[in-house]
């Protein structure tokens, strides 16, 4: 067994969940840097001596992971090889009575409002003049860029506001310059995230003002794509769309979570849409911008979701096409309006509901791939891995979406940077090209 260390501590920050939590950790890492505190993140030889496990409280399997993830950090604590465990985000801030009572050797649990309190346990100051000071995990030339905290809709199935709390925007001018600090740090691609783009500026401005803020945003010198992550449908403010039009810097994407198309399922989700409404505004965004690559996430499986309201689903998804989908098999969460209804679709339904609905979108995929063979398209590199870089169109995000794989036995092309590519050959999601000069 190891004895505690007598070395300077050095903290250990593992991130489980969404880009959000990514976010939170990178702004806990950057106030504990200038605390001149030793950290890291997720180090893959654990010689954090200390460790902060932000956690996720989305859904089930979510929950599972960041359950199993303490486990794993207390068990090491048990035999000696750190020191302390301390739980932050979503499922301490959601469950922390419960894990409190249930996993007792974690040091001490915090909220998603607590950054203050777990900074102090680790011997260091909240600095409020840090705007836009993070550490950033992700590679060297994207970021992504929290606009807003907390989410004001009343979605049945959906817990966050539980763990968020109501929806809180973020002045333009303090993004602005957090937009600038990671350009010169060489950020060229900024990721806006949120609960909810859509309600960007109503609890500032009185207004939806996500459009201003990209204005604002395109004017910061090094950034080159902007790209939104997590619109809503109900009350979209339509402005967006001209700047994404008319803005080079602002890219030809969108990620606008759906969830399902059937109204009577809508209504019981408590999206405030319907079939009609939704298909509208899908209508809109390809009027406006016709180039426009739209990603999507749908629940198949929610509670009385019949056969019939799923073909509905599956023939709606065929009928538009979207260039990017993901489905989730609905998980019945406490203390969300929709608990109260009976979980009536059996898990195997809700998975094979999953499959069926994304091997018709491997079919689309596909076929919209097709077309880009013989196509040029500017690209930027994440990463090199086994003989291949691997890079992204603009209608591309980095984890969740397709990849441009060029052949590193054949060219050389460098990561972070952006390169024009041929696509010669294209499967259901990703594409093969290689580099040309324009």
């Amino acid at each position: 067994m190891r004895t505690k260390s007598v070395k300077q501590n050095k903290i250990n920050v593992v991130t489980l969940g969404c880009s959000k939590n990514i976010y939170d950790s990178e702004v806990l890492m950057g106030q504990l840097e200038a605390n001149g505190k030793q950290v890291v993140h997720e180090d893959e030889n654990d010689e954090g001596n200390i460790v902060v496990i932000n956690t996720c409280g989305f859904i089930g399997k979510a929950k599972e992971e960041s359950v199993d993830t303490i486990l794993h950090y207390v068990a090491k604590k048990e035999v000696g090889e750190v020191d302390k465990v301390f739980v932050t985000g979503c499922l301490s801030e959601r469950y922390k009575p419960d894990l409190e009572k249930e996993i007792t050797d974690v040091d001490q649990y915090f909220g998603t409002h607590d950054l203050p309190n777990l900074l102090k346990v680790l011997e260091a100051d909240y600095k409020h003049e840090l705007i836009g000071e993070r550490l950033t995990t992700t590679p060297k030339h994207y970021a992504y860029l929290k606009i807003a905290e907390g989410c004001d809709r009343p979605c049945s199935f959906c817990a966050i506001p539980l763990m968020r709390g109501k929806h809180k925007s973020t002045p333009i001018e303090n993004l602005v310059k957090e937009a600038e600090k990671l350009a010169s740090n060489g950020i060229k691609e900024l990721i806006l995230i949120a609960q909810d783009l859509t309600y960007y500026g109503l609890d500032l401005y009185k207004k939806r003002a996500l459009a201003n803020l990209l204005k604002e945003l395109t004017k910061v010198e090094g950034i080159e794509w902007i790209r939104l992550h997590y619109a809503f449908p109900t009350g979209f403010p339509v402005d967006v769309l001209d700047v994404i039009k008319n803005e080079p810097k602002v890219c030809n994407y969108i990620d606008i979570p759906l969830q399902h198309i059937n109204t009577e399922v809508l209504k019981s989700m408590k999206r405030g849409t319907t079939y009609e409404k939704t298909t509208a505004l899908l209508k809109k965004f390809r009027e406006i911008v016709p180039d426009m690559a739209i990603r999507t996430t749908l629940i198949v499986g929610y509670p009385g979701e019949t056969e019939e309201q799923f073909q509905e689903l599956k023939d709606w998804v065929a009928k538009m096409r979207f260039e990017r989908l993901g489905v989730f098999a609905y998980s019945h969460e406490e203390n969300t309006s929709a608990y109260d209804l009976e979980d009536t679709v059996p898990e195997e339904i809700k998975e094979n509901r999953v499959n069926e609905i994304m091997e018709l979108q491997s079919q689309i995929s596909w076929e919209i791939n097709q077309n880009k063979v013989g196509k040029t398209y500017r690209c930027i590199f994440d990463r090199k891995e086994g003989n291949y870089f691997f890079g992204r169109t603009e209608y591309d995000s980095p984890d969740v979406d397709n990849d441009v794989l060029v052949d590193a036995r054949k060219h050389y092309v460098k990561v972070g940077e952006f390169v024009n590519i041929k696509i010669h050959e294209a499967g259901d999601f990703d594409l093969y090209g290689e580099p040309v000069r324009i």
